[in-house]
């Protein structure tokens, strides 16, 4: 899968969503969703929504998966 496919995915299924995906072997993956449909989840519930947008490709095309989740607010707060 490549990062672009990824991304499309999360940002179809999370609306207004901002999807940074990186990966250096088409393997592995780093993604950050920053989300206003985030507020008020839990950190598990904002990763099951992502990996719900992946459907079955977790463990299939995508072999490892780290997800960063934050609200708009959450990422403003984060960034210097």
């Amino acid at each position: 899968m490549k990062p672009e496919d990824m991304q499309k995915l999360v940002a179809e299924a999370i609306p207004g969503s901002r999807v940074e995906v990186e990966s250096v072997d088409g393997r592995h993956f780093t993604t950050r969703v920053i989300a206003a449909a985030f507020e008020g989840l839990p950190p598990v519930q904002r990763h099951r929504r992502i990996y719900a947008a992946l459907g079955g490709q977790v463990g299939t095309a995508i072999h490892a998966l780290s997800v960063q989740a934050f609200t708009p607010e959450e990422w403003e707060r984060r960034a210097p």
